[in-house]
């Protein structure tokens, strides 16, 4: 593990000066360390600095803290707070978690794989929540949701209707999309936005221990399960949990979320009380869980609780007149700097970049100009050191076959919830597309030489390049300002 990029801080406050020491010079390795030795002036310094963590004693003279996480945690909602106790106190450790704290860890702290995991999920999850999502073309946020196109507008209005409501959403999308951006607008535009906010990675977590993660688990309920711990969904009570690629959570796993989606009751792994929870569900994933729903992996009462509201994240070949600006937006964070080049791209390369179909979306194309920005070493980004980034990163020539099928299959499963028409029209704008788009790239932006190609008259190349938003002059004025002039 390196030494946290974005300068993370974090804040100890522990009483006994030999234990602080020690946890101070292990977690300088990886963060910025300032140390309090009483709650009462770690609760000055956190609300008077912006650290990115607290880590907290339970046990100390004066204010406890539990008492600590009671005052600090209305002030600054958004500061996780990890709280360490010993083993005898998890009763009061899970008071301090209802009362706020983030998380907590045991002491004395063996496990230091685990106590560092804790520490990065909380430096985490408060850059996703301090830091707003900008929807738009908005250059100067750090994180943005870039585009103007139809199907993006649509996604900035379903994001206003749901936000602020009461329901579950389902955000769905292809890998590389931007959904977990759809989800951090969703909690920043929620009437939750002061409230905790979860992020659990159903994939990223083994099977065996999903359920326990989520619904937490009793002492003794398993292997290894030497002290009750409460799980996600009491830790974001009254708050908003956002389930991640929710898709391959395992049917035992599902049974347990559906009887919290439809009770909003929780009971822990081998335990039997029942508690009750207030949370938000975000849920999100890449795979077609209709399919999942026909070869029976996936609930069909889960499925259709879980769409309440259904926010479809489109893929990137679905919105080729977004990538000026999202190339614009890019390249702007690559040349934030002041001292930094502002290196710019030709009409040529952006109109290579707008013809690709990219399988990997957002994520591949940010990918790609990054790489390219490296090979162009401060020059403007042209055709020639396009195409040698596009072979280095393996994605010149790709299947269109299979971005085709992806396509239509997509399609297909809205027209089958009655969330899509007219898929004949959509598929034959989506080939005609494809078709102008490469061949005008190939005739170098000869009109002439497209209609005689392609069969048809000037007239009709014309009004279809200008259509699909790929006529050499509506690029060129796209791009003026990512010229090599630029």
């Amino acid at each position: 593990m390196k030494k946290s990029k974005d300068g993370a801080s974090i804040l100890l406050i522990e009483d006994d000066p030999v234990v602080a020491e020690s946890l101070k010079r292990l977690l300088t390795e990886h963060y910025q360390v300032e140390t309090a030795a009483t709650a009462e002036e770690g609760l000055v310094r956190a609300e008077s600095r912006d650290f990115a963590v607290v880590l907290t004693d339970l046990q100390m003279p004066g204010i406890s803290g539990l008492d600590f996480i009671k005052a600090l945690h209305p002030a600054r909602p958004h500061l996780p707070i990890v709280l360490m106790t010993a083993h005898h106190t998890t009763d009061t450790a899970i008071e301090a978690t209802k009362a706020g704290a983030f998380d907590y860890v045991l002491k004395p702290i063996i496990d230091l794989e685990g106590f560092f995991k804790v520490i990065e999920n909380a430096v985490a999850t408060r850059a996703l929540t301090t830091k707003p999502v900008a929807m738009g073309e908005d250059r100067i946020a750090h994180d943005a949701i870039i585009g103007r196109s139809r199907a993006m507008q649509n996604v900035y209005k379903e994001i206003g209707w749901v936000a602020a409501r009461p329901v579950t959403v389902f955000v769905r999308g292809e890998t590389g999309t931007g959904k977990e951006l759809v989800v951090r607008a969703l909690y920043q535009h929620s009437d939750r936005v002061n409230r905790p906010f979860i992020i659990v990675n159903c994939v990223a977590i083994p099977e065996t221990l999903l359920e326990s993660e989520l619904f937490g688990h009793e002492q003794g309920a398993f292997t290894g399960a030497q002290t009750r711990r409460i799980g996600k969904f009491e830790q974001a009570n009254q708050g908003t949990i956002f389930l991640d690629e929710i898709g391959d959570m395992s049917m035992s796993t599902q049974a347990k979320l559906l009887r919290v989606l439809q009770e909003k009751t929780i009971q822990r792994v081998g335990g039997k009380e029942t508690f009750s929870v207030d949370v938000r569900v975000i849920a999100a994933t890449h795979r077609d869980l209709e399919q999942a729903v026909r070869e029976q992996t996936f609930r069909e009462d889960l499925y259709y609780r879980l769409n309440d509201a259904v926010i479809r994240v489109p893929a990137l070949r679905e919105r080729r007149e977004d990538i000026p600006a999202l190339v614009d937006y890019f390249l702007h964070q690559q040349g934030a700097g002041p001292a930094a080049a502002k290196p710019g791209i030709t009409d040529e390369a952006l109109r290579l970049l707008q013809h690709r179909p990219w399988p990997g979306n957002v994520r591949e194309l940010r990918n790609v100009v990054h790489k390219a920005l490296l090979l162009a070493n401060g020059f403007p980004i042209d055709q020639v050191i396009l195409r040698r980034t596009l072979e280095q990163t393996g994605t010149a020539p790709t299947e269109t076959k299979q971005t085709l099928q992806a396509y239509v299959a997509d399609l297909l499963g809205n027209a089958e919830r009655d969330a899509q028409t007219n898929v004949a029209a959509a598929v034959n704008e989506w080939v005609e597309r494809e078709l102008y788009g490469q061949a005008i790239l190939l005739a170098e932006g000869d009109q002439t030489k497209v209609a005689n190609w392609l069969g048809v008259s000037r007239p009709t190349v014309r009004e279809r390049l200008f259509r699909f938003g790929l006529h050499p002059d509506s690029n060129r004025a796209a791009t003026s300002s990512r010229s090599v002039t630029s």
